[in-house]
């Protein structure tokens, strides 16, 4: 322990700078400003920031990020391994080689810093700070650097057993479909309730925090292998969207088509990303092929899809020139609602239902493509570039010496 911040970085935060200028090479970066900096300062140690700023921006072996740092593997590795356990990084096997990517703020390590039950992190503070990072002057800050983009990071998932009967659901549409196709799934924690549990705030909808957000693929084995989530069948993973779809909850997913990575179970007071579509970031999330609508005729106004609805969507329906209707009906605001269906089975006078939206736009087939949009809209395409074009070199150079 350095003076009182728990052998953190103490008196030090501009020797966060490289790293910040690291993580900004992602394609979600993170606003620099003094929250950010003394965040960073208690989820990294000194040496954990100096060998996070040297991370080159694909994976990297123990020998490739020695160079980088000039450690020895004796030294490196130790603060490689605190690093993966904290969720800095990510550890991934692949033969006899281990190879080690660093992990983005969001979504990543800010996740997975409450993925874990943590003492060696002063944890209400680290919540505070995080929400405040989040909320904090939302035009012009993490909020508008994550969900102010065209090209969304995630989108919702629909309800498949509300979809209209003359529609078939596509495989990436539906949380089960992903699930069945996964090669080995895991739920932990939600990030975003285990946080509000540190300032002292519970779930409305009383959804749980443990064992309901599930991870897929790579991610989900080193999420197990390093204690942030638990191995589960894919039994276990479609029960707990059963559960979502009890709690009226709403699935979100990578915006892209082939092999996603997760499905967390969202509800409207918890959750940063619906906090950020009902600040008024109403496409900062990609929305389903669907959306809600009303019958007015079966509407009774009883209120309880407003409670449904994670993102604000459903309000008091007012005529042309904005005076309420003589009968109080709901309405569904097009430009808000993202076609989940998590609150038509809240509606006991089967009012609402989903129609086809149009103009829907299909995500980006996978990851590389997605993040290459981006990275083209944030202007950060070029030293992805550089970095691989070195690499190829690198291995060029290596199979004709």
């Amino acid at each position: 322990m350095k003076g009182s911040n728990m052998g953190h970085i103490a008196n030090a935060k501009s020797s966060l700078v490289p790293l910040i200028d690291r993580l900004n090479k992602y394609p979600i970066g993170l606003v620099d400003n003094e929250i950010l900096r003394e965040l960073l300062s208690l989820l990294f140690d000194e040496k954990e920031a100096f060998v996070g700023s040297k991370f080159p921006l694909e994976e990297a072996t123990l020998s490739e990020l020695g160079k980088a740092t000039k450690m020895n593997a004796d030294e490196l590795l130790p603060v490689l391994e605190s690093m993966a356990d904290k969720g800095l990084i990510m550890d991934m096997p692949y033969g006899e080689e281990i190879y080690y990517l660093l992990m983005p703020g969001v979504i990543g390590f800010f996740e997975f810093t409450f993925m874990k039950h943590r003492k060696d992190i002063p944890v209400e503070k680290v919540a505070g700070l995080m929400t405040k990072y989040f909320h904090d002057d939302p035009q012009h800050g993490q909020a508008k650097e994550f969900l102010g983009t065209k090209n969304q990071l995630t989108r919702s998932l629909v309800y498949e057993e509300h979809i209209p009967v003359n529609s078939e659901v596509v495989s990436y549409e539906s949380a089960r479909e992903i699930i069945k196709n996964s090669n080995f799934g895991a739920a932990g924690m939600c990030y975003c309730r285990h946080k509000k549990e540190h300032e002292g705030k519970t779930c409305r909808k009383g959804a749980p925090v443990e064992n309901v957000c599930i991870s897929l693929g790579n991610g989900a084995r080193f999420l197990s292998r390093r204690g942030f989530a638990q191995q589960k069948s894919k039994e276990e993973l479609l029960e707990i969207i059963d559960m979502a779809h009890h709690r009226h909850l709403t699935h979100l997913t990578d915006n892209i088509r082939n092999k996603p990575t997760f499905i967390c179970n969202c509800c409207s007071c918890c959750c940063e990303i619906m906090a950020g579509v009902q600040m008024g970031y109403f496409d900062g999330v990609a929305k389903t092929s669907y959306i809600a609508t009303i019958d007015p005729e079966l509407c009774d106004y009883c209120g309880e899809c407003f409670t449904a609805c994670n993102v604000g969507a459903i309000g008091l329906k007012r005529s042309n020139d904005g005076k309420e209707k003589e009968k109080r009906v709901s309405e569904v605001k097009q430009e808000i609602c993202l076609g989940c269906g998590a609150c038509i089975s809240a509606c006991e006078k089967g009012s609402i239902s989903l129609t086809l939206r149009e103009n829907y736009v299909r995500p980006k087939k996978n990851k590389r493509d997605l993040f290459k949009s981006v990275l083209i809209e944030k202007h950060r395409l070029s030293p992805f570039i550089t970095g691989r074009v070195k690499k190829e070199a690198k291995k060029l150079f290596m199979s004709n010496g």
